[in-house]
């Protein structure tokens, strides 16, 4: 970690300090092995799974992709929430943060050069991922829906967007990475799999209860829109550009808030070892 004082310290202030904290934190993370393990994984488990036939059903298709965009959504999760939990947490054990802090970067040039470093990184890894997956796929159904499969990846780095910004706040709160990661790992998976619930519920319920129902399904940030496997899955042709835009800007603006949140939490609390 020491390398990084004198990288960051070398650049150029404001945006400079920003890239340079993101490329320090992209270079730590593909030196650790935690990518190339779930890399590893997704291919192995997808190639067992394509070496499946059964009785020569040709929707098994279905099935395999269904497996290994699941395999690659979870990794992609791990990567994410665990590279983002243990960023400002090991900078503190290292003890560079205060070198870092002291005089040539900001608090929010700080946590804007983490997010930004991890959510690269992410998506690194995702067209790592979606390459392998689109390859296979193209094996067995002799065609590859590029438009189709961009527009998946795009809308899953989206998600990570929100999901390592969150990380980012739970880690300036929580001083813990595991506490931190545990907990993050239960809410992104709770909103992806009740929040499109929620609203259903609010309309069954009356008063104060349904309005607090309803209050948490408008604030809380709906990851489970970003998942579009089954357009993938069923080959379901492409996905409303304007709808594609709208939530990607979705994405941008409560990232943007959530990362401001973590400035704020940081900012007032003093640095200690």
């Amino acid at each position: 970690m020491s390398s990084s004082i004198s990288w960051v310290t070398s650049r150029n202030p404001d945006a400079g300090n920003v890239f340079a904290i993101a490329g320090v934190v992209i270079k730590e993370m593909y030196r650790r092995k935690d990518f190339y393990v779930l890399l590893a994984l997704v291919v192995v488990i997808t190639l067992m799974l394509a070496s499946v036939g059964i009785f020569n059903d040709d929707r098994i298709v279905r099935y395999l992709k269904d497996g290994c965009l699941l395999l690659i959504w979870l990794s992609s999760l791990v990567i994410a929430i665990t590279t983002a939990a243990r960023q400002i947490p090991a900078e503190r054990e290292s003890r560079t943060i205060f070198p870092l802090l002291a005089k040539p970067v900001g608090r929010g040039e700080f946590v804007v050069g983490k997010f930004l470093g991890c959510w690269v990184a992410c998506g690194f890894a995702l067209v790592a991922f979606y390459f392998f997956f689109g390859m296979v796929s193209a094996s067995r159904e002799h065609t590859l829906p590029l438009l189709a499969y961009f527009q998946a990846m795009w809308l899953h780095w989206m998600c990570l967007a929100i999901v390592i910004a969150l990380v980012l706040l739970g880690s300036v709160i929580f001083t813990a990475p595991s506490s931190n990661a545990t907990i993050c790992f239960i809410i992104v998976l709770g909103i992806m799999f009740a929040s499109g619930h929620l609203n259903s519920v609010a309309v069954q319920m009356h008063g104060f209860r349904g309005g607090l129902v309803y209050a948490i399904y408008y604030a809380i940030p709906h990851l489970e829109w970003y998942d579009v496997r089954e357009l993938i899955i069923h080959n379901w042709g492409l996905i409303d550009w304007l709808a594609w835009a709208g939530a990607t800007i979705y994405a941008g603006l409560y990232s943007g808030l959530l990362l401001g949140c973590a400035w704020l939490v940081f900012q007032r609390r003093t640095v200690t070892l």
